[in-house]
């Protein structure tokens, strides 16, 4: 599943991460990162990767009925 760029910005939300947490965890730039939830840039396909796996990781589970993000319920 591709996860769009309102989907990324939801799951930094939940997290409660800024910008610059998840820019920093991924070492990119904020304004890539913002240009990304935008939609105003495309994301690479590494970028992709290392995003996902950083909110993944985090706690975050996208789902794709509606596109979207949620915390991973623990057991």
């Amino acid at each position: 599943m591709t996860i769009t760029g309102e989907q990324r910005k939801a799951a930094r939300k939940l997290l409660g991460w800024s910008l610059e947490d998840l820019a920093n965890n991924v070492r990119m730039s904020e304004i890539d990162i913002a240009r990304f939830e935008a939609g105003s840039l495309r994301v690479p396909f590494v970028g992709s990767v290392l995003i996902r796996r950083a909110l993944e990781e985090a706690g975050v589970e996208f789902i794709s009925q509606p596109p979207s993000a949620r915390l991973r319920q623990t057991r």
